[in-house]
Order: structure tokens, then C-alpha cells, then sequence
């Protein structure tokens, strides 16, 4: 049974058909430096230690078969192989010590090959984990912009087939491929010394039309993998997409067309699935015919020889030992070809995610960001997405150190896109941003984001503890500080009458938390980090009117004394801000205190009226909804009202 049945095809291992066929040679080269890394003398000494008894170890296995030779003809012969005078514990004596002498010899190439594997274990997981953490800080150092252009699952995708591409390749041409190569030089010396070149010509055939035949068949089987793996990549998307977007399928009672555009995937891959078993099939009967006529030939040749009386049984019985160790390797090739040239195009697709260059990236040298007072100057910023729509034109504010800003606007104003820029998750096309006077152009992102914290409508929180998304805001914080924090947000109490407290898990993005308690949990995490300018972006727009009116009241202990920019949609958080902001279509049209700007009649005062009267409508309705619940009920067309109590 060819070894290529056992060979599930996995479809973790795929890359979608846009992806080309990586290139060997540029491949291996980009891996090499961390199968052999300069700086690791200890690794250098394992692939050194690992090449060599790979060396020992196929040297024995076209050693083995001579002891088969000899032990068969001792035993078929036992006075030619112990002499004529050798006494009767001779005869006993040989064949016995030979055949004890080729079992030890099997399980000394079974110790090798383990030494092998167990030597190169470190050196391949340590170039697997250098390269997988290489690409994960890659990923976090790309824009904004790529990654809301890639689907995460996809994305996570690509680097999991990227480690394990590194893995098939260490394996297959290191342990596998090379071995094979030698293992064939060997055994043609071998058997040109011990039989003639007649059998070296058969086997050479045997062989190159064999590697042929796998080759051109593994290669029409790539495709139909490469199908089947495409469309388990977009399953996979598809379902790391619906998850997260749980309550929105649920929302719309979505779940049957979730359901069925995750099954079209899944029946691409089925129909793809069973053409790769159809084809390995065809594979393996391929094999088996173009090896076992090779051997036959082999075999006959010997058998041929030993009818005139110039070969020995034990040549026989060696042919078809070397014959067979020949076949072991042979059966692979197949998938040792297929996941190779898998291996390699999965490599190369994650080197090309660590070629992609860095849309935001630092001057060389550039310094640490040093905030001495907190100023924030934004100094006729212009920015577009695409060049055809531009966001921003020529914005200028100043948000003077300690002190409170608001920048309002209808949707699509570019509101967001300021608290963006500032973090220099894009940098501005015009103009310059400048804390303190330093463009943050010039000094370290990480020292820009440093200095500034950020409660966001949406709070995403990871899927932890509540301690641990606290003090996220500072890793470094101790307990008590994680709970100061939280005092100070106005959630201890809530995490305090939690079964778990503090350890209590918040779920996938916080599911497990209301709104209201997400953003206490993003406020306290602010807290910790203590910066000393504070961004505000729609913090409570996602919130109902008695929620807000309380994180407010949180939020405002939280920017007292620091210099912050609040981006608002509820107009009612910012008329006490020290001056706002107005914009529309990515410009200013607006600006000065709450009462300024009502008595100019303007878009802000216009926005204001709207945003009253909806605030007094759901006031009405809070209030005859709480009625409700005291006894009446309202029903019938006429909406009558009966007292129930």
C-alpha cells in the first residue's frame, strides 16, 4: 500500500487561487537565516549534529541489506558460509550472529532517524516561532487602511499556513528530500559494485519515471487542492465573520443565510474533496505499476543469474531488500512534492505580508515624544482616503494644554478621522499635527500614542477578565491600582457583586457586559494609563440618556486637568467644553462656546434643536412606559387608557 493513501489531504494548508506558486530558490533563501541563525551557536551545532547522523544513518540502511545477503546465504549454505573443517557450533554460530547483527542494525537506523528528528525539533520550532512573532508585530505595524481592507480570518489564515509551511519545508527538504538523494547515490554505488550497471539502468528508469509520473499527477492534483483550499479559506472567513457579527445576524434573524452561504463554501470543498481522493488514487496505481515493474525486471534479472550459477540466493534476497528500503522514500514522493510546493507558496505568501511596506512609518533616529504641557495643534490639516474624496480640508484648531474641546458635525463630516490621525494611524496629506510644537511626524508613534488615551464608542475588550482589561491601560499596574482605576470609573462596585469580582470573564468583545459597563471598563483602562491628553471619540453616543448622564459624570472626573478633545454626537456632553468646533464636509464652518453658538442660529444651534426635541420624545415615552408599569395599560385604536389596579 503506497504510503500516499494515509496522506489526508488537510485543508489548512491552502492558499487562494490568486496566490502564485512561490518561488524555491527565493524562498528557502528568505528562510534560511532562521534555520541557521547567526546569532545561535547551539542551533548551528544541532543542524550540524542532525546532518551528520542523517549522513550515518544512510549508510547503514544500504548496509543492512548486505547482512541479509550474508545470513541468507549462511543459512541456505551453512558449511560454504562456515568453511568445511568449521565445527558444528560454527555452522550454528554465523547465521545467528547475522541475523542478530541485522536486527541491531534496523534498530540503530530507527535511532538515528529519531536523533535526527529529536536534534532538528528545536532548530525548526525556533525558526517557526521567530517568524511567526516577526509577522504578528508586522501585522500591528501595518496602517488602519490594510486592515480594514483584509478579513481577519483570513488574514490569521495566512500566518498559520505560513508557520506551518516553515515546518513542511524543514522537513521535506531537510529530512526527507536530501536523505532520499543520498539514500539513491548510495544504493547505485551499491548495486554497481555487487550486481552490474544493467540493474543500475532499470532502477534509473524505474525512478525517473516514477518521479515523473508524480510529478505531472501531484501537479494536476495541486490545482484541485488549491480549489478545495480556497473555498475552506472563504468558509473559514465566512465564519469568523458571522461569529463576530453574532447579535447583527440575530438582529435581522439571519441565521439561515449565514447558514447557507457558509454550506455553498463547504459544498465547493466537498465537490473539490472528493476529486483530490479520486486523483490520489489514480496516484497510487500509478506508482505501484511503475515501481513493481522495476522490480520485476530486477528480480528476474537476479533469478536469471542464480539459474547460471553466478549469483547467489542472497543476491536475490538483496536486490529485493534494496529494492524495497528504495520504496519507502519512493511512496512519499508524492506528498513530499505536493506539500513542499504547498509549503513553499504558503512561506511566500506570508513573506509577502512581511514585505508589504509600512504606510505610517518613523524617521530614521527619530526621538521620544516628551510632553511638558499638552498642547494639541492641528495646523491646516488636509487628509483623503482617496485621492478623488478627500475627508479634511484645511483644518486648524488649537486644544490649549488643560483644556476641553469638542468637535461636532452631521455623519461623514471626518469627525473620527481627527482622533485617527492624531494617533498616526494615517498621516496627514497636508498641513501637520503638532503636540507641544513637535510634529508627531517627527518623533516615535509609540511615543505619540503613549501620551494619549482613548475611550471609543465601541469598546471592544478582549476576551479575559475584567482585571485584565483594566490593566491593559498600564501592564504594569498592580492590583490595587486595577481597582483604584475601576473606583474611580464608577464600576467597582458592579465588579465587586460579580461571583468572580475582578477575574469574572466579560465574553467575546465584552459580550458578557451591558453598553454602560464596557465603557466604565474602557474609562477605568484610561484611567490607569494616566495620559495627559485625552481623546473622547463619541464615547457616549452608543448609550441611553440615563447611562450617558452617568458615564458623563465619570468622564468628566476623568478629563479635569487634561487637555482633551472630545468628538461628539450628543450635543448635550459638550456645552460646557471651552470652545467647539463645528464641522461639515471636512470643514470648519463653526466655532466658539455653547451660548456663542446658539445665538448665531447656525448648524450647531439647528443640530441642537433636532438632537431636543428627539430627547424630549423619548422622554415622553420613558415616562408613559414607566406609567405602564404602575397599572395602566394602553390598548385598543383608540389607544384608551384603563386603570388595572
Amino acid at each position: 500500500m503506497s504510503a500516499n493513501q494515509s496522506a489526508k489531504p488537510q485543508p489548512a494548508k491552502g492558499v487562494p487561487d490568486e496566490e502564485k506558486d512561490a518561488t524555491a530558490f527565493s524562498t528557502i533563501a528568505s528562510l534560511w537565516p532562521y534555520i541557521w541563525p547567526k546569532d545561535r551557536a547551539d542551533l548551528k551545532m544541532r543542524v550540524a549534529g542532525a546532518l551528520v547522523i542523517l549522513v550515518l544513518a544512510k549508510v547503514l540502511t544500504v548496509c543492512i541489506p548486505f547482512l541479509y545477503k550474508w545470513a541468507t546465504d549462511a543459512l541456505v549454505s551453512p558449511a560454504n558460509a562456515a568453511g568445511d573443517k568449521a565445527g558444528v557450533a560454527m555452522i550454528i554460530t554465523v547465521p545467528i550472529m547475522l541475523v542478530v547483527a541485522y536486527g541491531v542494525g534496523r534498530i540503530l537506523l530507527n535511532a538515528f532517524n529519531q536523533m535526527r528528528d529529536a536534534l532538528f525539533a528545536r532548530v525548526s520550532e525556533n525558526a517557526i516561532r521567530k517568524l511567526g512573532r516577526r509577522a504578528f508585530v508586522h501585522m500591528h505595524r501595518l496602517s488602519l487602511r490594510f486592515h480594514l481592507q483584509r478579513r481577519t480570518g483570513g488574514l490569521s489564515r495566512t500566518m498559520d499556513h505560513g508557520m506551518k509551511g516553515i515546518d513542511s519545508i524543514v522537513d521535506h527538504i531537510i529530512l526527507n528530500t536530501f536523505p532520499t538523494l543520498l539514500e539513491f547515490l548510495l544504493a547505485a554505488v551499491v548495486i554497481a559494485w555487487q550486481f552490474n550497471l544493467t540493474y543500475v539502468a532499470v532502477i534509473a528508469v524505474t525512478i525517473v519515471a516514477y518521479v515523473w509520473f508524480t510529478i505531472v499527477a501531484s501537479n494536476w492534483r495541486i490545482s484541485i487542492r488549491r480549489e478545495m483550499n480556497a473555498s475552506d479559506t472563504d468558509a473559514n472567513a465566512k465564519a469568523v465573520d458571522s461569529l463576530l457579527n453574532y447579535e447583527t445576524v440575530k438582529y435581522f434573524g439571519n441565521e439561515a443565510m449565514e447558514a447557507d452561504r457558509y454550506d455553498k463554501s463547504l459544498e465547493r470543498y466537498e465537490a473539490a474533496s472528493i476529486k483530490t481522493w479520486t486523483s490520489l488514487a489514480w496516484l497510487n496505481f500509478g506508482q505501484t505499476v511503475i515501481f513493481t515493474t522495476g522490480m520485476t525486471i530486477c528480480m528476474a534479472l537476479s533469478g536469471a543469474a542464480i539459474m547460471r550459477g553466478e549469483q547467489t540466493i542472497g543476491d536475490f534476497v538483496m536486490i529485493n531488500a534494496l529494492l524495497v528500503q528504495l520504496s519507502f522514500p519512493l511512496n512519499f514522493i508524492g506528498t513530499v512534492y505536493r506539500e513542499l510546493k504547498q509549503g513553499l507558496a504558503d512561506v511566500e505568501a506570508m513573506f509577502r505580508l512581511l514585505d508589504m511596506p509600512e504606510e505610517v512609518q518613523d524617521k530614521p533616529n527619530a526621538p521620544a515624544l516628551v510632553v511638558k504641557e499638552g498642547t494639541v495643534r492641528f495646523e491646516n490639516v488636509s487628509f483623503h482616503y482617496d485621492p478623488a474624496r478627500e475627508i479634511l480640508k484645511g483644518v486648524d484648531f488649537e486644544v490649549p494644554a488643560g483644556k476641553t474641546v469638542a468637535i461636532v458635525g452631521p455623519s461623514g463630516a471626518g469627525k473620527s478621522t481627527i482622533s485617527r490621525l492624531m494617533f498616526r494611524f494615517y498621516d496627514v496629506t497636508a498641513g501637520r499635527i503638532t503636540i507641544d510644537g513637535v510634529d508627531i511626524r517627527d518623533v516615535q508613534q509609540t511615543s505619540v500614542r503613549a501620551v494619549i488615551g482613548m475611550v471609543p464608542q465601541d469598546t471592544v475588550l478582549f476576551n479575559d477578565t475584567i482585571a485584565y482589561n483594566i490593566g491593559y491601560g498600564r501592564p504594569s499596574a498592580s492590583m490595587d491600582e486595577v481597582r483604584e482605576a475601576a473606583q474611580m470609573a464608577q464600576i467597582a462596585g458592579f465588579i465587586e457583586m460579580l461571583p468572580d469580582g475582578f477575574d469574572s470573564e466579560v465574553g467575546e468583545r465584552g459580550l458578557k457586559l451591558s453598553g454602560g459597563e464596557k465603557q466604565r471598563v474602557a474609562i477605568a483602562r484610561t484611567i490607569l494609563k494616566a495620559p495627559p491628553i485625552l481623546v473622547l471619540d463619541e464615547a457616549t453616543s452608543a448609550l441611553d440618556t440615563h447611562t450617558e448622564r452617568e458615564i458623563q459624570g465619570a468622564l468628566d472626573r476623568v478629563s479635569a486637568g487634561r487637555t482633551t478633545l472630545v468628538i461628539a454626537h450628543r450635543l448635550s456632553t459638550v456645552v460646557t467644553a471651552d470652545e467647539i468646533i463645528v464641522l461639515e464636509a471636512g470643514r470648519i464652518i463653526e466655532r466658539g462656546r455653547h451660548s456663542d453658538l446658539m445665538l448665531t442660529g447656525g448648524l450647531y444651534a439647528s443640530m441642537w434643536d433636532r438632537q431636543r426635541e428627539a430627547d424630549e420624545a423619548a422622554e415622553r415615552l420613558r415616562r408613559v412606559q414607566e406609567t405602564d408599569t404602575l397599572g395602566i395599560v394602553v390598548r385598543g385604536p383608540k389607544a384608551e387608557m384603563e386603570t388595572v389596579s
